[in-house]
């Protein structure tokens, strides 16, 4: 049952103790308010002020679980809060595990810094939760995809688009690994788990996929060295640096070039660019 009290104070509270800064809003010369302003909250939210004030007040339905995401992460909640927020809000949180898509605050704050750095903040099943604007750029909006396709891994098998994206002496090399990968993972989720569901779902659609599989190879590992073939500024030859959260599993990875490298300048161009269309 939903604690409307426990809930408009604890938004509250967390509301006041957000600077503007924190989340990229200017301060103003004028600002009186403690922390953030009940408009600015709306907007990290994805939602009317209307709704959220009223959520202040105890008054509104209750939020959903999908609303309470986006609260949660909008207000750089931790995982403590977040499973707090959703129970005085009447809903039971989500078990505490590798798949959740609530990205800690720490690792929020490091992409959040990397606005001229392609970087991206990925699930073990390597969807894309979070990337900074040039890594939409170099690899294409990941809000977009929805469903199985939201995985790297599953879109190498199934769309031929994402493969154009890596060099062709890399694909023989990707395909082993992302098949590697997900048979560790299944094994150790095991039965019934998502990796378990996307791995019958390529053996089912991709005869490349069930070949790898039958393989059982394990214990590859990407290599640090990327090579990005993209259609607007050519060739990019990155090196990957990652960033592991242990509670989560989530992964941050950042692509950089060597300093004075053609890649740098390609990367700078980049920049320019903008996005790239296809996802």
């Amino acid at each position: 049952m939903i604690d409307r009290s426990a809930l408009a104070d604890f938004l509250r509270t967390r509301r006041e103790a957000l600077q503007p800064e924190d989340v990229g809003f200017p301060r103003g010369p004028r600002r009186r308010t403690p922390g953030l302003r009940r408009e600015e909250a709306a907007a990290l939210a994805h939602m009317s002020t209307d709704y959220y004030a009223r959520l202040e007040r105890e008054r509104g339905p209750q939020p959903s679980p999908q609303m309470l995401g986006a609260i949660a992460q909008g207000f750089h909640l931790t995982r403590a809060e977040r499973d707090h927020l959703f129970r005085v809000a009447g809903h039971v949180p989500d078990e505490r595990g590798s798949m959740t898509e609530h990205i800690s605050p720490g690792l929020q704050r490091i992409l959040d810094r990397l606005d001229d750095t392609p970087a991206e903040i990925i699930t073990e099943l390597g969807e894309t939760l979070r990337q900074s604007p040039l890594g939409a750029a170099l690899t294409g909006d990941a809000s977009v995809r929805t469903g199985p396709e939201r995985s790297l891994g599953y879109r190498w098998f199934s769309d031929p688009a994402t493969r154009a994206l890596y060099a062709p002496e890399e694909h023989e090399f990707l395909s082993r690994l992302f098949a590697a990968g997900l048979r560790e993972l299944a094994g150790r989720r095991g039965p019934g788990s998502r990796a378990a569901l996307l791995a019958d779902q390529l053996l089912e659609s991709s005869a490349e996929f069930r070949t790898l599989w039958a393989a059982h190879e394990v214990g590859l590992r990407p290599r640090q060295t990327k090579t990005f073939v993209h259609p607007s500024v050519g060739a990019l030859e990155l090196h990957c640096q990652t960033l592991i959260d242990p509670e989560t599993s989530h992964s941050l990875l950042v692509y950089t070039a060597v300093p004075g490298s053609e890649s740098a300048d390609r990367l700078r161009l980049l920049a320019v660019v903008g996005p790239l269309v296809r996802p």
